[in-house]
C-alpha cells in the first residue's frame, strides 16, 4: 500500500513539473496593431509561428489615434502590455526619440536587401542611415487614379506632368460637364497629403537642411496655384466621394491610396505612379507619398527575443506572400515581383515602381503640429480667405515657430 502511495505521489510530482515546464514554454506575445486588414492578414498566418514556438499571439486592433495614445502610455511602464507595436511611419521619429522601440540589431534582426529600400529606411533612426528599430509591415504609397473612359474619349494618354493634368482636367470639365480633377481639401492631414506630391513635383521641399521652412518658395507658390486651378475645374470631396466619382465617370482624376480604389484583384479606377514633373520637359522628382505601417519590438517587452522572432516571421517574404490573399500589402520586392501574384494583382508592378520613387514626410517628431499648421493655411487659400502668398507666408512663419 505504501509503495502504491509513493508511486502515486511521484507521478503527481512529475506531472506537475511537466505541466509547469509546458506552462513556462507557452509564452504569450501581444501585438498592438492598426485595426482592419492588417489584423486580418496577421490572424490568417500566425498559427504556424504559434505551433513552432508554443506561444499564443494576441493581436489587438485599434484605430490609429487610439493606437498611438495607448502605445505612448504603455511605454512609460517598466513591463509593457505590448511586445510588438505597429506605427504609422510619420510617428517613427517621435517614437524613436522617446525610446519606445527596442534596437533590432541588438536582438539579432539584420537588414534584408529584399525589403524595398524606401520602406526599410523608415525604420531607421536617424532616418535612412541609423540603427534599425522597426521593419516595414505594410507598403502603402500614393498613386494617381483616373477614369479610363473619360481619358480615352479625348484620346488622352496617362499624364506625366501636372501641366498635362491641368490641361486635360480643363478640357474634360468644359466638354463633359464633370469634375476634371478632384482634390481632398479637408483641413489637416487630408489637404497636406493631397498637396505635397504636387509641391514635390515642382521641386519643393518643406524644410532645408537646417530645418528652416521652405513652404513659401517659388515652388510652393506655383504648386498651390496649380492646385487651386485644378479645384476650379473640379471638386473638393472626401474619400468616399472621390472614389465613387471616379468610378461613375463623374470625375476624371485624383490622387489616392491604393486601398481606396483597389480591393483584392478589383480596381474601381485605373492607376499609375504620381506625375513626377511640373511641366513637360521639366526635371522629374520623386513624388508619391510613402505611407508604410511599420512594426517593431517594444523596449519594455517581457520577451523581446521571442518578439523579434515573430517580427522576422511576419515580415518574411513567404509570409508576406501568404498575407496578400488576406489583404496584406507587401514591403518586399520578391512579393511584388512574384509572377503568380503580379499576374493576379495587376497593380503590384505599379505600386512597386511608386514605392521606388516615393517621398517620406519630413522626419521630425513635430510633424503632426507642422502638418496641422500647413493644413490650416492651405485650407484658407482654397477657401479664398487668404491669397496664395499670404497663406504660404503664414504657414512658413508658424512652422518655423514650431521648429524652434
Amino acid at each position: 500500500m505504501k509503495k502504491n502511495v509513493f508511486i502515486l505521489i511521484s507521478f503527481v510530482i512529475v506531472a506537475s513539473i511537466l505541466a509547469g515546464c509546458q506552462s513556462k514554454g507557452a509564452d504569450k506575445l501581444v501585438v498592438a496593431a492598426r485595426g482592419g486588414s492588417h489584423v486580418t492578414a496577421m490572424e490568417a498566418v500566425k498559427e504556424a509561428f504559434e505551433k513552432e514556438h508554443n506561444v499564443q499571439v494576441e493581436i489587438i486592433g485599434l484605430e490609429a489615434a487610439d493606437l498611438k495614445q495607448k502605445i505612448s502610455l504603455d511605454a512609460k511602464n517598466k513591463n509593457g502590455a505590448y511586445d510588438l507595436i505597429m506605427a504609422d511611419d510619420p510617428w517613427m521619429p517621435e517614437f524613436s526619440e522617446a525610446g519606445i522601440f527596442a534596437n533590432l540589431s541588438k536582438l539579432g534582426v539584420t537588414e534584408d536587401a529584399d525589403f524595398e529600400a524606401s520602406s526599410l529606411a523608415l525604420g531607421k533612426h536617424p532616418y535612412g542611415a541609423g540603427e534599425l528599430y522597426a521593419l516595414p509591415f505594410s507598403g502603402n504609397v500614393q498613386l494617381f487614379f483616373y477614369n479610363k473612359q473619360l481619358l480615352d474619349k479625348h484620346n488622352y494618354e496617362v499624364p506625366q506632368s501636372w501641366e498635362e493634368v491641368l490641361s486635360m482636367a480643363k478640357t474634360i470639365h468644359e466638354q463633359d460637364g464633370v469634375a476634371g480633377y478632384v482634390i481632398r481639401g479637408q483641413q489637416g492631414n487630408p489637404i497636406v497629403s493631397d498637396f505635397l506630391p504636387i509641391f514635390w513635383a515642382y521641386g519643393g521641399q518643406v524644410f532645408d537642411d537646417n530645418w528652416n521652412a521652405q513652404i513659401d518658395s517659388e515652388a510652393g507658390k506655383k504648386a498651390l496655384n496649380t492646385y487651386m486651378e485644378l479645384l476650379a475645374v473640379g471638386a473638393n470631396y472626401e474619400t468616399t466621394d472621390i472614389v465613387s466619382s471616379l468610378a461613375t465617370s463623374q470625375a476624371a482624376m485624383a490622387l489616392g491610396w491604393p486601398s481606396w480604389f483597389i480591393t483584392g484583384e478589383e480596381a474601381s479606377a485605373e492607376y499609375s505612379p504620381v506625375p513626377a514633373q511640373a511641366a513637360d520637359g521639366a526635371e522629374a522628382f520623386a513624388t508619391g507619398m510613402i505611407g508604410n505601417w511599420m512594426m517593431g519590438v517594444t523596449a519594455n517587452s517581457k520577451t523581446p527575443e521571442l518578439a523579434a522572432e515573430f517580427l522576422t516571421f511576419i515580415t518574411s517574404s513567404e509570409v508576406q506572400k501568404q498575407m496578400v490573399e488576406h489583404g496584406g500589402v507587401p514591403t518586399r520586392k520578391s512579393a511584388y515581383l512574384d509572377s503568380e501574384l503580379s499576374a493576379k494583382y495587376k497593380h503590384f508592378p505599379v505600386q512597386l515602381e511608386a514605392l521606388e520613387n516615393s517621398v517620406a514626410r519630413p522626419r521630425t517628431p513635430l510633424w503632426s503640429r507642422v502638418e496641422e499648421a500647413l493644413g490650416t493655411e492651405l485650407s484658407a487659400a482654397i477657401a479664398g480667405t487668404k491669397t496664395v502668398e499670404a497663406a504660404l507666408s503664414a504657414a512658413n512663419q508658424e512652422i518655423n515657430q514650431i521648429m524652434k
